[in-house]
C-alpha cells in the first residue's frame, strides 16, 4: 500500500502569520493535532507545520503568552517530504531518520497531497497484523481439523485383538 491510499487529504491549513491562540482555537474544534501553515502572500505553498506538541513545548512550557508571536515562529520548517508512490515502509525511515511524527505526502510533481501521522500508520499496521494474526488462527484451527482423530464407532473392526506385553 502506498502512502497515497493511507495519507489523510483533508489538510487544515492556516496562515503563518496567524495568532497562536487561533491555531489553538482551530486544532481543538477540528480535533487535529497539527496544521499546516501557509505563506501569507502564497496561501498554497505551505512553509511550516505546527502542531499542539509544539505550542506546549516551545510556547507554554517556557512561560511565553499565546499573543507574542505568530504561529509560525513556533512551526517547524524543517518539513519532512515523502513521495505518494512511497511506502509505509519509507515512511517510517524517514520519520526515524528527521526525528517526526508526521511526514507531508507529494505529487510526482512536488505539490503537497496529504498528510501522514504516526497514529495513521499505527493503525493501518495494527490491521495488518491482526490480518496476520487471523490468517494463522484459521490455520491453525484448519490443522487440527485435519490431524485430529475423528471417533466413528461404526468404523471400527468387528473383532479387536488385545496384545498383551510381557516385560
Amino acid at each position: 500500500m502506498t502512502l497515497s491510499e493511507l495519507c489523510q487529504r483533508d489538510i487544515l491549513t492556516l496562515s503563518a502569520e496567524a495568532s497562536v491562540q487561533k491555531a489553538a482555537d482551530l486544532m481543538r474544534t477540528q480535533h487535529v493535532g497539527a496544521l499546516a501553515l501557509t505563506d501569507p502572500e502564497d496561501p498554497v505553498r505551505v512553509v511550516g507545520v505546527v502542531t499542539d506538541r509544539d505550542l506546549v513545548v516551545n510556547l507554554l512550557a517556557q512561560g511565553r503568552t499565546a499573543d507574542e508571536q505568530s504561529v509560525g515562529a513556533y512551526s517547524s520548517v524543517n518539513l519532512v517530504r515523502v513521495p505518494g508512490s512511497a511506502t509505509a515502509h519509507e515512511a517510517i525511515q524517514a520519520m526515524h531518520q528527521h526525528g517526526v511524527r508526521r511526514v507531508l505526502v507529494t505529487e510526482p510533481d512536488g505539490r503537497l497531497m496529504g498528510l501522514l501521522s504516526l497514529d495513521d500508520l499505527l493503525a493501518t499496521l495494527a490491521d495488518d497484523l491482526s490480518g496476520l494474526s487471523e490468517a494463522l488462527r484459521f490455520g491453525v484451527d484448519m490443522e487440527s481439523v485435519r490431524t485430529s482423530p475423528i471417533f466413528r464407532p461404526d468404523e471400527l473392526p468387528t473383532q479387536l485383538y488385545l496384545a498383551q506385553h510381557e516385560p
